[in-house]
């Protein structure tokens, strides 16, 4: 939306990289069986703007886990409208830790810690 612009005219970096946030949350929050929180972002690459309209997708990939973090590879792909084939706009590594109900680390189930 145009409210998400920067001065260029393009979506704001903080936007997509909160939409990223979003998506990566919820794949390492099922392998945490629980609520997780952002601890870093590693790696990251802008690689060319989004425009106001674009679709943007952003798809996940479990990379690491510890004793309580999940490292998550995230790319991100925007189509312009008009359907041209969807380009990688950014990536990057989001790591989360698992928390419990206080907001604390907490160990990530047996099943999943490696």
């Amino acid at each position: 939306m145009p409210r998400d612009t920067n001065a260029g005219g393009s979506i704001f970096g903080g936007w997509t990289l909160s939409q990223m946030d979003l998506a990566g949350g919820t794949l390492a929050a099922e392998h945490a069986e629980g609520r997780v929180a952002t601890v870093s972002i590693d790696a990251m690459r802008f690689l060319r703007p989004v425009s106001v309209g674009d679709e943007v997708s952003c798809y996940c990939t479990l990379q690491e886990m510890g004793k309580s973090s999940v490292a998550v590879r995230i790319e991100t792909w925007a189509r312009e409208r008009g359907g041209k084939p969807a380009e990688k706009v950014t990536e990057g590594v989001f790591t989360y830790v698992a928390i419990d109900e206080e907001g604390r680390p907490r160990d990530l189930p047996a099943s999943e810690a490696r």
